[in-house]
């Protein structure tokens, strides 16, 4: 094995068992303040996981910047050339509503190039990490499912669906969201309504992985570590859907008023 590979390897290994690690906190948080409010068991759950995540960063790779939805922003960041970009509890709503369907992020970028992701689903036991991940599920019959958020629609995926008589899933965080395109549970995901580097990050890596197109709504590249860590918008499909989704989100844009 080539030092490259090595040293892949071992920050996979890392990326893994801090995801499964932060996945397991999370749930002894949930079980042991079953009685606190969503908005409280919600803000817990975000301040246990990140604190539990930054120290076993700091521990093992001290030298690397960070890039957290719950802790400041620094523009060290963008001179290193080792940035982890995590989200310590993906799908707020779903953790606190005591429902399986949220996530722990935590992704690498090396020199500006999304290299490793993992992924923990509703708990230690699923972790979905880029390394090992080599394909995807095979292709179902019926038509085309599309994963959405269960709270909140977007209306472009509404037109999107029409125009590919596709069905709606509904499911909750982003990284359950494209994470169930890898497993075959949906064959598309659109967002087009807000979200930052550390919503895909990570699950972006493992579909890459996978090979799942994944692109932004206009087909360019998902790019990480910017200055500006806004990255809202997304596609995650099967290959071989590709041309045809990706005609129906252009058209949809088309018909968005100005």
């Amino acid at each position: 094995m080539s030092s490259h590979e090595t040293s892949r390897a071992a920050d996979s290994l890392l990326a893994r068992t801090v995801a499964t690690a932060a996945a397991r906190r999370l749930l002894e948080v949930r079980e042991a303040n079953a009685n606190l409010d969503g908005r409280a068991l919600k803000d817990l759950g975000d301040t246990e996981a990140q604190k539990l995540i930054a120290g076993m960063l700091a521990e093992h790779v001290p030298d690397d910047a960070v890039l957290s939805e719950e802790a400041a922003d620094s523009e060290a960041r963008l001179r290193s050339s080792r940035v982890w970009i995590i989200d310590p509890l993906d799908g707020t709503r779903e953790f606190s509503e005591g429902r399986a369907d949220w996530a722990v992020h935590v992704a690498l970028v090396i020199d500006g190039d999304l290299a490793v992701g993992a992924v923990a689903l509703g708990g230690p036991e699923v972790v979905l990490v880029s390394e090992d991940v080599t394909t995807h599920a095979p292709a179902h019959e019926g038509p085309i499912r599309i994963a959405v958020s269960r709270t909140r629609p977007p209306v472009l995926v509404e037109h999107v669906a029409d125009a590919l008589d596709a069905e709606l899933v509904p499911m909750g965080s982003a990284g359950v969201k494209i994470s169930s395109v890898v497993s075959g549970a949906s064959d598309a995901y659109i967002h087009g309504g807000g979200q930052y580097e550390w919503d895909s990050a990570a699950p972006i890596a493992v579909a890459r992985a996978a090979g799942l197109h994944t692109s932004r709504l206009d087909g360019s590249t998902l790019v990480y570590n910017q200055p500006n860590p806004y990255l809202p918008d997304l596609v995650v499909c099967r290959p071989e859907l590709k041309d045809r989704v990706m005609a129906a989100v252009s058209a949809a844009l088309a018909d968005q008023p100005e």
